[in-house]
């Protein structure tokens, strides 16, 4: 698969001349959804979650569809009767080729008083991991981790400890929108150093075969 990272925690996944997006939320390109075949999104907040990306795409392509957890899915069934798919963890489906499989079930601790939402990771390919705003381990082995390096709900040794609990062959970071070029040498260098895994980073728009 070829593997385009877009701004903060949007990915894309391509093969055989098809596109699987990952979370096109409101601090990704806002083109960053079009072109997809198969649309993911991992929970409802903005900057995983935005429905005029969406829209714009599932209008766009009218074979795409989107597989999501409810609370995104309710915004967005009507308006795309049969598209808009709702699935938890342990559910696996084949779409437009991708094989996936749905890992997770609650976004990490913010804070004790704020309460938690549902969030789900999806795990391509048995290959590629996209975790969202948790720290999911999945149950069989991963290539390549989606890493969420930086976020209200993390600190850097959880994000290593994460790294060495799921044993990735690389690492690649996400959710890295607010991580300034001031603090990302700290990141690359413990991180690669701890993390026990090859770890690497892709500007916006860059690529990587994988």
């Amino acid at each position: 698969m070829r593997l385009t990272k877009k701004t903060h925690a949007c990915v894309q996944l391509e093969k055989d001349g098809r596109r699987l997006v990952i979370d096109p939320g409101g601090f990704s390109e806002q083109d960053a959804a079009l072109g997809a075949d198969v649309l993911l999104v991992t929970h409802e907040h903005p900057d995983h979650f935005d429905e005029g990306r969406l829209r714009a795409a599932l209008e766009a392509n009218p074979d795409a569809a989107l597989w999501t957890l409810r609370s995104v899915a309710e915004q967005l069934s009507a308006a795309f009767p049969g598209r808009v798919n709702t699935v938890g963890h342990g559910d696996a489906f084949t779409a437009a080729g991708f094989e996936i499989q749905v890992h997770g079930e609650l976004h990490a601790v913010i804070h004790p008083d704020i309460p938690r939402i549902t969030n789900v990771g999806y795990l391509v390919d048995g290959s590629v991991f996209h975790p969202g705003d948790a720290l999911t381990v999945p149950d069989r082995a991963v290539d390549t981790l989606m890493l969420p390096v930086h976020a209200p709900w993390n600190k850097i040794s959880e994000v290593i400890e994460y790294v060495r609990e799921v044993k990735p062959r690389r690492a690649i970071d996400v959710h890295d929108a607010l991580l300034t070029d001031l603090a990302r040498p700290i990141y690359d260098r413990q991180i690669g150093e701890l993390g026990g895994a090859d770890h690497g980073r892709l500007a916006p728009g860059e690529s990587r075969d994988v």
